[in-house]
């Protein structure tokens, strides 16, 4: 299991950078939250774990013993820049030798080959959470929030959703993640049209023990708690989801 924390930056009192409409802390959650559904919906042995699900202010030594007391195997923060500048760029601890240079590289290929953006180049600085984070870690700036150019494309939801395609893809590649199979049995607890009545109800999974998850396929909302080859694994599943009061189909999809 490869054990990936995913830390969406500012949250809460700390918006981070602004600029043509546009707050970071929001940004950021948008592309960590599509990533961590990406990795869990299509690689199997993954566990995600993000430091903020919602606009929550999180200190940067929370975030760094989230990820430590975890054991995490990689630290991805996820960031908008600003300062007049424009396009994306990564950040490793200096002086950091392999695998933490050749994930790097990875991501950062990775992410360049989907996303429109210029490349800025991949370098190092004294960020806290690279310091404190005891395992391999990386920090990406996905274009500049107060570059009109590059905030259109921030105000894009697909553009956000290519951003965290390329994270997803680096992950992938960096660490040999298996895609799952296309068709699975999955063990499905609700259908919305409303994303906040599925975020609810997957919140409300997730304080029973289950590994819930909402996928958005066919223009609804679906909360998912388990994916199977194995139709008697999902099976047992539901009847297991069933017991905890959960309505439970599952479908083959």
């Amino acid at each position: 299991m490869v054990k990936l924390f995913i830390d969406p930056g500012h949250g809460g009192t700390d918006s981070g950078a602004v600029g043509n409409g546009l707050q970071e802390k929001n940004i950021t959650l948008q592309i960590a939250s599509t990533l961590r559904d990406i990795l869990l919906n299509e690689y199997e042995s993954v566990s995600v774990l993000l430091s903020r699900t919602s606009d929550q202010t999180v200190s940067l030594s929370e975030r760094t013993d989230a990820a430590n007391n975890w054991g995490a195997d990689y630290y991805l923060s996820i960031h908008i820049n600003s300062g007049g500048g424009t396009g994306f760029e990564s950040y490793i601890y200096p002086g950091s030798g392999a695998p933490t240079t050749t994930y790097q590289n990875i991501i950062h290929e990775e992410v360049l080959k989907l996303v429109d953006f210029a490349n800025r180049g991949e370098k190092n600085a004294n960020f806290y959470v690279l310091r404190a984070s005891k395992m391999p870690a990386l920090l990406t700036e996905n274009g500049f929030i107060d570059d009109a150019n590059d905030a259109a494309k921030l105000k894009n939801t697909s553009f956000l959703t290519t951003i965290a395609r390329g994270h997803a893809n680096g992950l992938a590649r960096a660490f040999n993640l298996t895609k799952k199979p296309t068709a699975m049995y999955r063990v499905q607890i609700g259908t919305f049209s409303n994303k906040t009545n599925a975020d609810n109800l997957a919140a409300e999974a997730k304080a029973k023990g289950f590994d819930a998850i909402v996928v958005l396929r066919d223009g609804l909302y679906k909360v998912q708690i388990g994916a199977f080859a194995s139709k008697e694994n999902a099976d047992a599943l539901a009847i297991k989801a069933m017991n905890a009061g959960f309505n439970v189909i599952v479908i083959y999809e």
